[in-house]
């Protein structure tokens, strides 16, 4: 239950910002929590993770292990299909290599295409992609739109 005893203040005042600089007085004047000398006492000062002034870095000492697909990963174009109403004309083919033509795709997508069902498709455009979700296939045998599913390259 709610009373005016239960109610917490929601507002509270931002956090000030610690003001350097203004006299001794202050707390936070002279140095102006700089300490003495060095690097870090000058303006313009930025300090750069992983440097250690000569030193060899500790990320450059320690040993590289195991083992990562990242190299083996085949990038997949994603296509909605409220894209392809957008983009495509009726009797249009859909594929990778249109895509790529009409520059829609910019990169080399080696895991070909896969379409996604937001939206709505209405347009009898042929599909072919590598994979359709199973919304998206729902969709396309409502509106009898026909699609060929290839082989991943």
């Amino acid at each position: 239950m709610i009373t005016l005893s239960t109610l917490k203040n929601t507002h509270r005042p931002a956090q000030q910002i610690q003001r350097v600089g203004r006299g001794n007085g202050s707390k936070r004047g002279k140095t102006c929590c700089r300490g003495h000398k060095g690097d870090k006492a000058r303006s313009g000062y930025k300090r750069h993770f992983g440097r250690e002034g000569g030193q060899l870095p500790l990320y450059r000492k320690l040993p590289t292990r195991g083992f990562t697909n990242a190299k083996f990963k085949s990038k997949v174009f994603i296509l909605n299909l409220s894209d392809i109403q957008d983009l495509f004309n009726d009797g249009d083919t859909v594929n990778i290599d249109v895509l790529i033509h009409r520059r829609i795709a910019t990169q080399v997508y080696t895991g070909g295409l896969k379409i996604l069902s937001m939206g709505e498709l209405t347009k009898k455009v042929n599909i072919e992609a590598v994979a359709i979700s199973a919304q998206a296939q729902e969709k396309l045998n409502q509106n009898k739109i026909s699609f060929t599913l290839l082989s991943a390259e």
